[in-house]
């Protein structure tokens, strides 16, 4: 005698297997009866689960994101009521779907309320069309009608009826008898598919084990019947079902709920429920190997024992959960547990055996680097032949966009902040060597390298300390690099990178806000800076227009500097042209600017505040809105995801040529020609201020 229900799953799924009651992997697909006025009534897929649900949206376009299904206790208790209440068959053979029909009409008793005349429109109900989500509407092509030995033929074969990507399975009642799931295990079903298959189930089919059967759940509300029909079938031998499901796999599970009008909703949540139990994987298993309706009832009950409810005004059910990177091991349900503690429910405190390998400390002088190394060495190869996949390229681009972009960025600020001994192009071309070096080397090839705000203060103090006291900054940064690199290969030594699992989550964000922050603030003050530059005339009087210029002058106080040059070219102030001189000899004879056109270094374009202003904005929107168009209802889904992953790409693109052609001066980063004299100085300095960084990222991996 088995005291719980999780004793009594136990011990079914401890019994010995025969050949029929193996457990396979299910896809489920949920039907529902769609009666339209003027139109002939038809079974309408409407969700379906492989490992998690999917959902026809709106409209019935496209499929859901997969997420983690969520029942109502209440729904959960109705297929209770329905599974004790219900025609359970099991282990029969069945061919058809008619040879199904006519075994759960044989199972219901003839009453008043279910004539011989209900029983023929529930015959007739049970054989109308499927119309799965990835099919046309009626009448845009011709269903293709061929069997399984035509296939194996011809199915090299153009067919003169077949349209391309919209190819329906078919197949004759006569031959649906010998597609049992032997042939399936054969690999019959797999080896048709690229004849009798549309693109988007061939895409699919990939997704589904080999081996794997179909179970099928048709829910839906009749006006000719006064109480519930429910029947639970499960077949041996799987049969393939002509048009059952969207793909061809051979049907195991068959649950049928037929009920009165008014109550759609309620049996569509009983479906749901149903679908989402053949998914669990204790549940499947029972399902499998049951003998009776009790065995079906014990499974469903360990299924209620693991349940967990959430309080319904603390929580929203339209909230769709994301499915989990692993799931957990359901092993334990499988094992009797300390007496009082369901099963499942031991307390488990995380040890150091929960956490990944590369967490773990190895004791060992270099012991991570080494199974860091072992780790890589199987994907190594794989990690250049997957790059040429065209997948890549949108990685490729927008890598190159996220790398280049602060690179160059804080490349400039830099050189603003030491007086040009780092600037643009040496950081670019520190970060180009320290990108292929990592890429080629690191755990993690994709990750953006680059400066970032905290190094750019840092970089700022450094140099005003070697300014005040009279040190060479070079030196000072390079001697910071090797202490740096010395440090870290210690750290690596030692293990020390096994401390990053004591990081929380929350330090990572604030992490991640600050760099986000950094950027923002320095973008807004790039704006501040240009209406410095740039001004923005207020207040200007229309009829003083011809009034409006900028001259070049002699300063009327001269400084020494000014002075000196004067002297040293053998110029007079009173023998030079100054009215005529253009802005760059203005500069280069130390004139000033007079007039109402002039900013503190001379003209300038007074619309290039607003126009940097717009350009800023455009960018982030029409970034924001290409990303979300991978979700919208325009262009087929490949060319929307496309666009998605190039969004960022597209977008600077797009805004570089509007810029262009406009023509207006908005200002551009200098990048120099060539490198300073203290070229290989700098450049050590350089790398070692990238490896700095990268070396202290590669110790969080």
């Amino acid at each position: 005698k088995h005291d719980t229900p999780s004793q009594r799953v136990q011990f079914i799924l401890g019994m010995e297997e025969d050949e029929e009651h193996v457990p396979h992997d299910l896809f489920t697909e949920m039907d529902e009866i769609c009666v339209k006025e003027g139109e002939e009534s038809e079974w309408k897929e409407t969700a379906r689960w492989l490992k998690f649900e999917e959902d026809v949206e709106h409209g019935g376009e496209r499929w859901s994101k997969p997420y983690v299904a969520t029942l109502s206790l209440h729904s959960l208790f109705e297929l209770r009521s329905c599974i004790i209440n219900g025609i359970v068959l099991l282990d029969m053979c069945a061919n058809t779907i008619e040879d199904i029909a006519d075994m759960i009409l044989d199972q219901q008793e003839t009453s008043s309320e279910f004539d011989e005349a209900t029983r023929k429109k529930v015959w007739d109900i049970l054989l109308k069309n499927h119309h799965h989500q990835n099919e046309k509407k009626k009448g845009s092509i011709l269903p293709i009608v061929r069997s399984f030995a035509d296939v194996a033929q011809k199915k090299a074969e153009p067919q003169p009826s077949e349209k391309p990507g919209m190819n329906l399975l078919t197949l004759p009642p006569a031959l649906t008898s010998t597609s049992t799931s032997s042939d399936v295990r054969n690999g019959l079903t797999h080896e048709t598919t690229p004849t009798d298959l549309s693109k988007a189930e061939l895409h699919f089919m990939k997704k589904i084990p080999v081996g794997a059967e179909a179970s099928n759940v048709l829910v839906g509300e009749v006006d000719f019947l006064t109480r519930p029909l429910v029947a639970f079938v499960r077949l041996s031998p799987a049969v393939l079902l002509p048009g059952m499901t969207e793909v061809p796999l051979p049907t195991r599970f068959f649950f049928l709920l037929l009920g009165p009008i008014g109550k759609g909703k309620q049996y569509h949540e009983i479906g749901r429920s149903m679908a989402t139990l053949m998914t669990d994987e204790i549940f499947h298993d029972v399902a499998y190997k049951a003998k009776d309706r009790s065995d079906l009832l014990a499974g469903f009950d360990e299924f209620l024992d693991q349940v967990t409810v959430l309080p319904p005004g603390e929580w929203d059910p339209s909230i769709r959960i994301e499915p989990p990177k692993n799931l957990p091991s359901q092993e334990k349900r499988k094992m009797p547990g300390p007496p009082g503690v369901p099963n499942g429910s031991v307390c488990h405190e995380e040890t150091e055996d929960d956490r990944g390998p590369e967490l773990q400390r190895t004791g060992r002088l270099f012991g991570g680097l080494i199974l860091d190394v072992k780790r890589k060495i199987p994907w190594y190869w794989s990690d250049f032949k997957d790059g040429l996949s065209f997948q890549c390229l949108a990685s490729f681009l927008f890598l190159y966009c996220a790398s280049m972009s602060p690179v160059i960025t804080f490349g400039g600020l830099l050189g603003e902040a030491t007086d040009g001994q780092i600037s643009a192009i040496e950081s670019l071309l520190g970060a180009s060597l320290t990108g292929v070096v990592y890429s080629l080397f690191a755990g993690q090839p994709l990750t953006i390298l680059g400066s970032t705000g905290p190094v750019l203060v840092f970089e700022k103090i450094l140099f005003t300390f070697c300014k005040d006291y009279g040190f060479s900054y070079l030196s000072l940064r390079s001697c910071i690099g090797l202490w740096t690199a010395f440090l870290c290969v210690v750290l690596v030594a030692t293990d020390a990178s096994s401390l990053v699992c004591y990081i929380t989550r929350f330090t990572e964000e604030a992490f991640a806000s600050l760099i986000c922050l950094i950027f923002i603030v320095e973008s807004l003050e790039k704006l501040l800076k240009l209406g410095r530059k740039y001004p923005v005339h207020m207040n200007s009087d229309l009829d003083q227009l011809t009034l409006y210029n900028c001259r070049c002058s002699a300063p009327q106080k001269p400084n020494v500097e000014t002075l000196d040059y004067w002297n040293s070219h053998n110029i007079t102030s009173s023998t030079v042209p100054w009215p005529n001189l253009t802005v760059s000899q203005c500069h280069e004879m130390h004139g000033e600017f007079t007039g109402s056109a002039c900013a503190a270094d001379g003209p300038f374009t007074p619309n290039v505040l607003f126009w940097c202003t717009i350009l800023f904005f455009a960018t982030f929107i029409l970034s924001s809105l290409l990303k979300q168009f991978k979700s919208s209802n325009y262009f087929p889904t490949k060319v929307r995801s496309i666009v998605g992953d190039f969004a960022i790409f597209i977008t600077i693109v797009i805004m570089v040529l509007i810029d262009y052609l406009v023509g207006i001066p908005s200002p551009k980063l200098n990048v120099p020609n060539s490198f300073q004299v203290c070229m290989a100085v700098l450049f050590s300095g350089d790398v070692l201020f990238f490896h700095e960084e990268e070396f202290t990222f590669i110790l969080s991996l």
